[in-house]
């Protein structure tokens, strides 16, 4: 048996199988850490944003959008990939305001997470948006992309995620992560800490 040394798998052979316009595909044959030996798919991303936008008031955005993958249209945060040589902030102003048509003054970076790492290499990197006032123009969706956006309050949002009607797993974990750590409660109602994250630059 082959012994795997480290704490990451070791790459034995891979090559790409598909080249697309938003993904590659990968095959792996590694030896990971425990000394498995296996072939391994890996749809390889660039990584994507994932913003909470804020209102004055306190109420949140979110946009409406139809999801082929699903079947249906799915209420989500304000999300997008981060282009070749982009940094995350910048990817998160960028989408802000092609998705809603708003500028945000202030940007905080909160949690970053893989979606689904069992196959994917996509990081998903959250930012808290604050001070949000329209931008030059309308929101400018990608050709592709048909979006309409409203703004919820934070407990109609926690109410929403209960009740299996907001069903995207980044909004999910967006908005309770933002409910329990940022807006000073819960979702049960009990009070949450308030942490703050490193600013995006």
């Amino acid at each position: 048996m082959k012994k795997a040394i480290g704490k990451r798998a070791r790459v034995l052979a891979s090559r790409t199988v598909y080249r697309g316009s938003v993904f590659d595909v990968r095959r792996d044959h590694v030896l990971e850490p425990g000394g498995i030996e296996a072939t391994r798919d890996v749809v390889v991303h660039y990584g994507s944003v994932v913003l909470v936008p804020v209102l004055d008031d306190g109420r949140v955005l979110l946009v409406r959008q139809y999801r082929h993958a699903t079947g249906q249209f799915l209420w989500e945060l304000v999300a997008g990939r981060i282009e070749r040589g982009e940094s995350p902030a910048r990817a998160a102003r960028r989408e802000l305001e092609e998705e809603t048509g708003y500028r945000g003054r202030r940007f905080r970076r909160l949690i970053d997470f893989f979606p689904t790492p069992g196959f994917v290499s996509e990081r998903m990197v959250t930012y808290l948006v604050e001070g949000l006032k329209p931008g030059s123009g309308s929101a400018q969706p990608d050709a592709d992309e048909k979006i309409s956006t409203a703004a919820f309050s934070l407990a109609e949002l926690e109410r929403r995620i209960r009740t299996g009607s907001i069903r995207d797993g980044k909004t999910i974990a967006g908005l309770l992560y933002y409910s329990c750590f940022l807006a000073g409660r819960s979702p049960s109602g009990g009070r949450g800490r308030r942490k703050r994250g490193p600013a995006s630059r």
